[in-house]
């Protein structure tokens, strides 16, 4: 198997061993511009699941500061939007590093 194939492979499952670090050292020590193209692409999804914190923190504090509701809606339901996009990011990462492995 050929070493650019496992480096962007590795990439793109990183995010289950290695969060965004793996990619970006990728992309730094490699000359390889296919194998940059896919530590790039996989750096960026896995900083996807980060977009949602700030509404996270933001329901966190005006849920149980301001409103001080007993169902905290608006904080489970930026939670389940979390969930739901990491899980998304997870499966489209595995599916990325399965078809570089698999291509030609």
């Amino acid at each position: 198997m050929e070493t650019r194939k496992v480096l962007s492979a590795l990439s793109y499952f990183s995010i289950m061993f290695a969060g965004f670090i793996f990619p970006l050292i990728v992309f730094f020590a490699t000359g390889d511009q296919e194998v940059k193209r896919h530590a790039k692409s996989a750096f960026l999804s896995h900083l996807i699941p980060l977009v949602p914190v700030p509404f996270i923190i933001f329901a966190a504090v005006t849920q149980f500061t301001v409103n001080g509701q007993d169902i905290p809606v608006f904080f489970m339901a930026a939670v389940a939007i979390t969930i739901i996009l990491s899980l998304i990011v997870l499966i489209w990462n595995i599916i990325k590093g399965v078809k570089v492995l698999i291509e030609e």
